[in-house]
């Protein structure tokens, strides 16, 4: 939980910016991380680095790519499966058709 000095040391008022501390700002989340950017006693925005924001969204696709999975894995019925040979029959693949493609897994 947050206390008083880490959201005091976290937060940036709106008027830094209109007296040209941009980049001193910009500095400080590169350095020390998230800032909330403060007008009229209100949250207006948050500031990230462009790590911060990668890593943030990379989470954020990784929770959403496991909620997936997981309700396909509850409803998964081994009995109805289609083995590989019956798809490459079906659509009539060959071995060699196969031969060159690259698949990659993440």
């Amino acid at each position: 939980m947050l206390n008083l000095r880490s959201a005091i040391e976290n937060t940036v008022p709106i008027t830094l910016f209109n007296r040209g501390q941009a980049g001193k700002i910009f500095e400080d989340v590169k350095r020390d991380g998230a800032k909330v950017v403060i007008k009229n006693n209100v949250a207006e925005c948050v500031l990230l680095s462009p790590e911060e924001y990668i890593r943030l969204m990379d989470e954020v696709n990784d929770a959403q790519l496991l909620a997936i999975a997981t309700e396909r894995m509850a409803h998964f019925d081994p009995d109805k499966l289609i083995s590989q040979e019956e798809i490459d029959r079906e659509f009539g693949f060959t071995e060699e058709d196969l031969a060159d493609i690259d698949v990659d897994i993440e």
